[in-house]
């Protein structure tokens, strides 16, 4: 295929990927450092939450090796509907007003390894945000997979309005020296940061109610504050609450009252009330910084963060 081919093809596929983003609010991208910390935990509970407040929500899942978002939500045995001979399909609802695209959906065999190197995985991610309808949304919440790399990447170059960052760690140290590096990522990038969340903060025991730091508590908050970005909250981990995402339930529906549960509901007020964001961004990309949350609530495709794109 000829340069000129490629270069229509990729002018064609960035209208689309405009077309269908224009008519999303805000968009956020869910990263961690290290693996292992809950970050798709947080990114699921998160638009539960935003969902329960009124909210339409999408969640894109980014994470290709290990595509988990399905599962924790129930809609694993869901089916992409396409029109246009393949050219547009539409996300699997996995509740009234929250859909979900996911690479699961196109896997045959749940145990499969998806063996791609990194241009394989970015065409794949300008694939899902081209060719995707999403409709309509208040947010579009990706989740990535840990680290720094094509994944996140290419999402920060593909979508240049992006709200922001929210940064997933453990307060272990080994997790928050990995959590320093996203946050320097999202810097370079000129990607604002909406904050960071604290998950596995302390074990609430079933039995006693005590809270136990299992990995520590408070290493996440100190992080935040040395690195000036705003702290969004602690999740304590809790049994029941592994066990909604294995049976693909939510766990804000089935103990609304629990500790992680009242949390992850404080963090989604943050996020939905425009209060959560960084002001340290790097200026190096100034012509491309994402807009505040603040001025999303009523962002239109006049949005100074928009124009040029």
């Amino acid at each position: 295929m000829s340069e000129g081919v490629d270069f229509a093809q990729r002018i064609a596929e960035d209208k689309a990927i405009r077309t269908h983003l224009d008519k999303i609010g805000r968009k956020i991208l869910i990263m961690s450092g290290k693996g292992g910390v809950g970050k798709t935990t947080i990114t699921v509970n998160l638009a539960n939450a935003l969902v329960d407040s009124g909210c339409t929500v999408g969640i894109l899942d980014t994470d290709l090796h290990g595509p988990n978002v399905a599962k924790m939500l129930g809609c694993e045995a869901g089916i992409l509907t396409t029109e246009d001979g393949g050219e547009t399909f539409y996300p699997v609802e996995a509740r009234p007003g929250l859909k979900v695209m996911s690479l699961a959906f196109a896997i045959s065999e749940p145990d499969s390894p998806i063996v791609w190197r990194g241009p394989m995985k970015i065409a794949a991610i300008r694939q899902f945000l081209a060719q995707a309808e999403w409709g309509e949304l208040d947010y579009l919440l990706i989740d990535s997979p840990p680290g720094t790399g094509d994944e996140q990447l290419t999402v920060c170059q593909t979508i240049p309005e992006l709200t922001g960052t929210i940064i997933v760690t453990t307060p272990q140290e080994v997790a928050i020296l990995d959590a320093r590096r996203s946050v320097n990522f999202s810097r370079k990038m000129g990607v604002a940061i909406l904050g960071v969340v604290e998950n596995m903060s302390g074990l609430i025991c079933p039995g006693c109610k005590t809270e136990i730091p299992i990995f520590g508590i408070g290493g996440g908050k100190k992080m935040a504050d040395q690195m000036s970005v705003p702290f969004l909250g602690r999740v304590p981990l809790e049994v029941p609450l592994m066990e909604a995402e294995d049976a693909g339930k939510s766990y804000l529906s089935l103990q609304p009252e629990s500790v992680s549960a009242k949390a992850i509901k404080d963090i989604a007020l943050l996020i939905n009330s425009g209060t959560a964001v960084s002001s340290h961004r790097s200026t190096e990309f100034a012509g491309t910084a994402a807009c505040a949350p603040s001025a999303c609530s009523s962002c239109s495709s006049n949005c100074s963060s928009r124009k040029g794109v």
